[in-house]
């Protein structure tokens, strides 16, 4: 199994390479209050992967939500990406947004797709070439989406289980919002989490940005047979543990519960603990 990220190193070592396509991922706030040194700079010839207008489905009123197939191979030929192109995505925090978008790409079929470890800050700390962030246009790319929908989860398939435990829900919020010690970021949602879920907030396996290395990830996670499915706030940083579990080689089904905690908190038939 490829790893889903890549090093810096490698990123140079690729440069010239004519179907390699850099993706900046970032976006401006963010419900966890992280913040940037680097807003409106971006690797040198980086394309703008806008995950909120571009790459979610506007018309849902859930954040983030997971675009309509043709909507996003529409998007992804406009930015020039063809079925044959190799993706690399960063963002300005490190990762963050990076591993979402990565798994976008992941559900709609394209393999050749990895998230830059240490994303933005670890490429300008190599002191290597950055620039303004511009809106280019490119030649229309002949990409497809091949959707697999077997790596996302809705509310009905998480509330069944509850019930058959068939799989291991892990929540990656901060342990204070999945244990209902603090108020939601999003107005109007209740505090606590979804019954049987596991926490492992997406901050305990990152390091200045960075993956931890697979080692360390090895005992930072634990272990299950069971298939696995991510949670969060809004179905973003449920992709940064899953991508973790990907690092250390772990093979179990793995997807992404979309609608996450901004859908579930707001809805109160749905239980909670």
């Amino acid at each position: 199994m490829k790893s889903p990220i890549v090093s810096i190193k490698w990123l140079q070592q690729h440069l010239a390479d004519p179907k390699l396509i850099i993706l900046d991922a970032s976006q401006k706030g963010n419900q966890n209050n992280e913040s940037t040194r680097f807003e409106g700079l971006q690797i040198v010839g980086a394309r703008i992967f806008d995950i909120k207008n571009d790459f979610s489905d506007t018309t849902n009123p859930l954040p983030n939500s997971l675009p309509d197939t043709d909507a996003f191979a529409k998007a992804a030929q406009k930015l020039g990406i063809n079925k044959d192109s190799k993706i690399v995505i960063y963002d300005n925090l490190g990762a963050y947004t990076s591993p979402r978008a990565w798994w976008l790409f992941t559900i709609m079929g394209h393999e050749s797709v990895w998230v830059l470890d240490g994303g933005l800050p670890a490429y300008a700390k190599e002191n290597l070439p950055l620039e303004a962030i511009e809106n280019r246009s490119y030649t229309s790319g002949n990409f497809e989406s091949n959707f697999n929908s077997n790596l996302v989860k809705t509310k009905e398939q998480i509330l069944a289980n509850i019930a058959t435990k068939e799989a291991v829900l892990i929540d990656a919020r901060s342990s204070d919002r999945f244990l209902g010690e603090t108020k939601e970021p999003r107005v109007g949602l209740r505090s606590g989490h979804i019954p049987g879920s596991i926490n492992i907030p997406y901050t305990t396996v990152l390091r200045d940005g960075h993956f931890l290395p697979k080692e360390e990830l090895s005992q930072v996670l634990p272990q299950h047979s069971n298939p696995m499915y991510f949670s969060c706030g809004s179905g973003v940083t449920a992709c940064i543990d899953l991508i973790a579990y990907k690092i250390i080689g772990n093979n179990n089904e793995k997807a992404i519960y979309d609608g996450s905690w901004t859908e579930w908190g707001q809805i109160e038939s749905l239980p909670i603990e």
